[in-house]
């Protein structure tokens, strides 16, 4: 299983990180080989968002889709994200955002298995430098848009 945790400080307010990290429809647009993304049901309560969702992964004519589950607690202020269907034998990944001055500390955690066990090796060799890519992806957009 490979796991990893990046720590960041975004210049932008915690709400719009957190909006940002929940439109998963807008993936495609700035996450490195996120393809589509597609939320299936969102339910809201004073507490609690949970969204069901696939996004499709890979190049062009090799692509996988997989279905999440993301769940926001409003009071911790933090996303959980776990596997339900496609090719991850194990997917967990906690997003925490906290508010320093005019900017957000974001702490994303992940560890995750695929259910091939070849490509879970490549995986593991070219994750940290791919997790670093996500993450830069996410801090340029939170610029562009916010900033």
């Amino acid at each position: 299983m490979s796991s990893a945790s990046i720590k960041k400080i975004i210049p932008c307010k915690k709400n719009q990180l957190i909006e940002m990290v929940l439109d998963i429809e807008k993936y495609p647009e700035f996450v490195p080989w996120c393809l589509d993304g597609k939320i299936h049901e969102k339910k809201e309560t004073d507490d609690l968002i949970e969204i069901k969702a696939d996004l499709k992964v890979g190049k062009k004519f090799l692509n996988q889709t997989y279905t999440s589950f993301v769940l926001f607690d409003k009071n911790l202020d933090k996303i959980i994200v776990n596997n339900l269907d496609g090719p991850l034998k194990h997917l967990k990944n906690e997003w925490t955002f906290k508010e320093v001055n005019n900017s957000t500390q974001l702490i994303f955690d992940i560890d995750f298995e695929l259910k091939n066990p070849i490509l879970n090796k490549i995986m593991e060799n070219s994750f940290e430098m791919g997790l670093k890519k996500i993450a830069d992806a996410f801090e340029k957009r939170a610029i562009d848009i916010y900033k």
